[in-house]
């Protein structure tokens, strides 16, 4: 039987019999016992700081680790805690932050067909809608990737698409 089930025991008969002589019987410590008294309470701490750090998570879209968290808490709410005891807590409710994996490179040139370079870095135009160059723009946001796609004309740097 493991000692928190023994102490859960004692804790259970603690009106009925002595706790001195229930420890004495399950070979374990009083004073073991009386830190796991002391911790029963601890699941609405838990449950109180986990909420504060679910609301700072979801502002932050669960970019904080629990050092980052720990310094928000102790600078803005002013609540002093071990940074152990918030990594524990983010592991216990599930409020790790997210880890961004790096996307592998790909070269594109050995995949699709090359064009050739027109411009050959002259990007100067004598006449307007000579020279369109564009460009597509990958931009990651909560709902997905959008893109953006402009066709700029290389005469007066106008956007026309």
């Amino acid at each position: 039987m493991r000692a928190r089930a023994k102490y859960a025991v004692i804790y259970r008969h603690r009106e009925e019999y002595s706790v001195l002589v229930m420890c004495r019987f399950f070979s374990v410590s009083r004073s073991g016992y009386y830190s796991f008294v002391k911790n029963l309470n601890r699941p609405e701490k838990d449950a109180a700081l986990a909420e504060k750090i679910r609301n700072q998570q979801d502002k932050c879209f669960y970019t904080y680790g629990y050092r980052r968290m720990w310094q928000w808490l102790k600078n803005s709410e002013a609540i002093c805690h071990n940074p152990k005891t918030i990594l524990r807590v983010m592991k216990k409710y599930g409020l790790l932050s997210e880890i961004r994996r790096r996307r592998r490179w790909q070269q594109m040139g050995q995949q699709l067909h090359k064009y050739q370079n027109l411009l050959n870095r002259n990007f100067h135009a004598e006449a307007p809608n000579r020279k369109w160059v564009t460009d597509i723009s990958y931009i990651q946001t909560k709902q997905g990737v959008l893109y953006l796609s402009m066709i700029r004309d290389l005469y007066d740097n106008s956007i026309v698409a």
